[in-house]
């Protein structure tokens, strides 16, 4: 299965937050899942840091390029084709 991690499902799952339900702690760990992750978070991650809405153990230049690495997350890159293709999809 696919899965786009948004942006609290990937903290959550690498900081071991008890936050993150059993269902979505199955999802991630499941071996023959691909885990993708969006620039987009990895945008919303520094913001959030930069406001000291998010305290993270290290800069998130390095910290999220390193948990992506560690948890063998696929970095899922958007394009502006893809935003724009939003519009077409159905309800």
């Amino acid at each position: 299965m696919n899965v786009l991690l948004d942006t609290h499902a990937f903290v959550w799952w690498v900081t071991d937050n008890p936050q993150l339900s059993e269902t979505a702690k199955s999802v991630i760990s499941n071996p023959n899942n691909a885990i993708y992750f969006s620039v987009v978070s990895a945008w919303e991650i520094i913001i959030k840091e930069r406001l000291g809405k998010l305290i993270l153990p290290e800069p998130p230049e390095t910290y999220i390029p390193s948990r992506l690495i560690s948890n063998q997350f696929i970095n899922l890159d958007i394009r502006m084709l893809h935003v724009l293709q939003i519009s077409s999809l159905s309800d």
